[in-house]
This record gives C-alpha cells, sequence and structure tokens, in this order.
C-alpha cells in the first residue's frame, strides 16, 4: 500500500481542526463544543483553577508548567463559580483543552479580540516551551494561560474564553506584509480607558453602560496626544480585508512606527471584510497603549503592520455568516459594552 500523500502545508482552516479533533489530536473533558471552532482558528476555555502569582515566568525547558506555578504561586483560585482577576495581579489558569499534535502540525495563541479591547494582557504556556504562545510541532500536553488584567478588574469562570489557537502544517511562508494607518478623522476619535471603573464580566455581552469605562476622545487639528500609560480603542484608516485563502496577524509591537504597543489581538481569520462574507467596509480596530514618553498621533499615521499568510486550504465557512459582533465594524468597543 502506497502512503498517503503529503499534507499541503499553511494554516489550517476550520474543517481541518474539525478533523484533528474527530481524529483526538484536540481534546478537551466533556468534548469541545462546535461554536469554538472558527475559520481558521480555535477558541480555548479557561479550565476550574487558577492562581494568583507573584511573577511572570517562563516554562523551563523540558520542565512541567503545573511544577512552575509551585514556585510562584501566592493562592488558587476555583473558577467553578466565577472568580474577580484584580487588575495590576498576574494569574495561571489551566485551559480545558490539551494537544497531541502531529508532528508536522504546531501552533501559535493570540488574545481574542474582545480580551485585547479590555486591555486584559494574556499569553499562552506549554511545557517544555520557554516562549509565550508558541506551541512546539507535535506537542502533547496541558496548556495553560497568563492572565494580567491591566485596566479594568474581570470576572472570569471556567468555560471563559479568552484566548484562541491558530494551527499550522509545515513551514508557513508569509505572503505580504501591509502597513497599517490610524483613523483620526471621526467625531470620536477613539476611546480612552477610565482607571477607576468597576468590573467587567468577561461572560456578559451587552450589558455594560461604556459611559462608566470609557471616555471619547476628539482629534485636535488631525491630531491626539497619548499619555504615557494610558489605554485606547482606536481605528484602522483603510479597510482591512482578509482573502478567502488567507489568514492575517497583526503584529503587537513595531518600535519604528512609535513608542506604543499596538494590538493586543492579532489575528484576523479568512472573510473578514470581504464582499463575499459581508463585510465590505470593515476596519480593523486598534489597541493602544503608549509607553514612557506622551506620543503625538497624526491623521494617517502608520501605526502596525498585517502579515498574511496562506491557509492550506479553502475554509468550509467564512469570517461573519455564522455571525460576529465584529464584522463591518469601524470604531467598536468590546462586546461587553451597549452600544455608545
Amino acid at each position: 500500500m502506497s502512503p498517503p500523500p503529503p499534507q499541503p502545508p499553511g494554516i489550517l482552516p476550520c474543517q481541518c481542526i474539525e478533523a484533528l479533533i474527530a481524529e483526538g489530536a484536540l481534546t478537551a473533558a466533556g468534548g469541545l463544543n462546535p461554536d469554538q471552532v472558527q475559520p481558521a482558528s480555535l477558541d480555548l476555555r479557561l479550565g476550574a483553577r487558577a492562581w494568583r502569582v507573584r511573577a511572570s515566568f517562563l516554562p523551563r525547558r523540558g520542565g512541567a508548567v503545573i511544577e512552575r506555578i509551585g514556585d510562584v504561586a501566592m493562592h488558587a483560585l476555583d473558577l467553578t463559580g466565577g472568580a474577580v482577576l484584580e487588575k495590576g495581579c498576574v494569574y495561571i489558569a489551566e485551559l480545558q483543552e490539551r494537544l497531541t499534535l502531529p508532528t508536522d502540525v504546531a501552533g501559535r495563541a493570540n488574545p481574542k479580540s474582545s480580551t485585547g479591547r479590555l486591555d486584559v494582557f494574556v499569553r499562552l504556556l506549554t511545557d517544555g516551551q520557554p516562549a509565550f504562545d508558541d506551541i512546539a510541532p507535535g506537542y502533547r500536553g496541558p496548556m495553560f494561560l497568563e492572565i494580567a488584567p491591566q485596566t479594568f478588574s474581570v470576572l472570569a469562570r471556567k468555560g471563559t474564553r479568552l484566548n484562541q489557537l491558530r494551527l499550522r502544517r509545515g513551514a508557513v511562508a508569509t505572503l505580504s506584509v501591509t502597513s497599517v494607518g490610524v483613523d483620526l478623522s471621526r467625531e470620536i476619535a477613539g476611546f480612552r480607558a477610565r482607571r477607576h471603573a468597576g468590573i467587567v464580566d468577561l461572560d456578559l455581552e451587552d450589558g455594560h453602560d461604556p459611559r462608566d469605562f470609557w471616555e471619547p476622545l476628539a482629534a485636535r487639528r488631525g491630531e491626539l496626544l497619548l499619555d504615557p500609560g494610558e489605554f485606547y480603542i482606536l481605528a484602522s484608516k483603510d479597510r482591512i480585508e482578509i482573502p478567502v485563502l488567507q489568514a492575517a496577524e497583526m503584529t503587537p509591537i513595531d518600535p519604528a512606527v512609535g513608542e506604543f504597543r499596538v494590538h493586543y489581538a492579532g489575528f484576523f481569520d479568512p472573510g473578514f471584510g470581504t464582499v463575499e462574507a459581508g463585510g465590505e467596509g470593515s476596519r480593523g480596530v486598534l489597541e493602544v497603549r503608549s509607553h514612557e514618553t506622551p506620543f503625538l498621533l497624526e491623521d494617517g499615521q502608520t501605526v502596525a503592520r498585517l502579515c498574511f499568510e496562506p491557509l492550506s486550504e479553502r475554509p468550509s465557512r467564512l469570517y461573519g455568516l455564522d455571525g460576529s459582533h465584529y464584522q463591518r465594524q469601524g470604531l467598536r468597543l468590546s462586546k461587553h459594552f451597549r452600544a455608545w
């Protein structure tokens, strides 16, 4: 019998992720929910246990994350009934999903868009991998999530989805890189987070009054001054379109374009902003935090880079066709807030 033909390289679309679930490469106690599978990514869910830790850390090469948690844990939290994760603190939570990847499949994680828009900094940890968010080819083992709320304290539960996993087969080359400019031309140019707001329930959609958490901003002479340490929500100047045979990632920081961090949540799925998926005119929402010095942004100024990569095959469904909070978006806060 001849060996099976080699699988094409590229980012794995939804039907390939579903095939891996069926084969047992992606598992979870109680199974995975069908709606976790996105056009080119998989939503990951918090487990029942979390720990407040005194410091962030990277796993030792060959070491287990759970052993390292024992060195830095301050106290444990039970997420079954929900727990408040306080801003300015660092937590490690177990994830429900577990991986048994094929030897030619690797992974990369990123915050979900709604997580980034709340200024909740999250990074994936796996056993023996001394790097955040990257999963080695053929990885077998559990996954953990570092959670660091920066601006708002948040209420999280077992099952809350804060990050997503993108899987790739083989060596995947970057197809193109485009610049992303900021739009400061509208009456409301952006939003700045209020420092002393209440708790955001991460599982409550359209349930928070945005005025309790955000301050609208207007540009002056086409400019907006970013204050050090503040968190902003802005929108891209140009429309963003992700072709149906590609996926994209917004690079989180580029010192060449300014002293600030842009876009905590970096994945854009195939079909975002396309006519075929009903998203013509979609903009990218930019999560921006200035660093140590004030920085003056100008309308249209480049603030990020968008990197495009090929899919291994056309996805069986596109972003937004099954419903999405962010298809056809302009300047938009996260799904947790009612419309401004």
